[in-house]
């Protein structure tokens, strides 16, 4: 089976690429590096030449509101068109578990735009919802911190290895498509600041973490439970602690 990754070089894509790759199958990664260029549409074409599947695991690479929205509006459309043209049966998309409880959030209001199209584009689907990524603990820390403090909402997550979630989203692109969301977390649930805490102690980096239930996650003011995924999520194997410890 011929598999268009976009995005196939990043930390999940490359992941997918080779997933697919050790299973027997034609994985290509399309990215700028390789002459894909999703907002222009430049080398789409080519590339989806003779795909069964596309799997876009491409991220916007400015976060800014407006930046973000032109990404995911434009660089989906594009590739749903060229999938058009190609014959391709399957389009299997990487987003977020809770975009829809995420609005107040630019990025996640161009998440959900995406999501759109791909649902109406008249192409058969699988949409992978995915909880954060225990690489992008730090990032999160980043975000929140003010000097020497870091400050979360008191909020439940549910992190997950991003190794895990590229053999969902592989498993997903070898199936038959769902026309809905599937979702993939980690086995664990943490309170917010204690995963950060975990994370900041394990770089014996000593910010302090403090918990603030006024605040807001990437700007969205969220529930307790919005970044969980539902019951029907697929666990993955690898815990946070174990993570960790590998990466000393």
């Amino acid at each position: 089976m011929k598999v268009v990754v976009i995005g196939g070089t990043g930390l999940i894509g490359s992941k997918v690429v080779a997933k697919l790759q050790e299973h027997g199958h034609e994985a290509v990664p399309a990215s700028p590096n390789s002459g894909v260029n999703t907002l222009t549409g430049e080398g789409l074409d080519e590339a989806l030449q003779g795909a069964q599947v596309v799997v876009d695991v491409s991220n916007s690479p400015s976060f800014a509101d407006d930046d973000v929205m032109e990404f995911f509006r434009t660089s989906t459309s594009n590739v749903l068109k060229a999938e058009k043209a190609a014959g391709v049966g399957h389009h299997v998309a990487l987003s977020v578990v809770g975009t829809d409880r995420l609005q107040g959030s630019g990025y996640f209001r161009a998440k959900q735009v995406q999501e759109d199209l791909i649902k109406d584009g008249g192409i058969p689907y699988s949409i992978v919802h995915a909880t954060q990524f225990f690489e992008f603990a730090k990032g999160l820390a980043d975000q929140a911190t003010d000097g020497d403090t870091v400050t979360l909402l008191p909020v439940k997550i549910q992190p997950v290895f991003s190794d895990d979630v590229a053999t969902a989203v592989g498993r997903t692109a070898v199936g038959e498509p769902l026309n809905a969301i599937t979702e993939v977390a980690g086995p664990d649930v943490f309170e917010l600041p204690e995963l950060i805490r975990k994370e900041l102690a394990a770089k014996q980096d000593t910010r302090k973490v403090v918990a603030d239930p006024n605040g807001t996650y990437w700007g969205a003011k969220i529930q307790d439970d919005t970044l969980l995924p539902g019951p029907d999520a697929h666990i993955g194997e690898v815990h946070f602690d174990e993570w960790l410890a590998q990466q000393k």
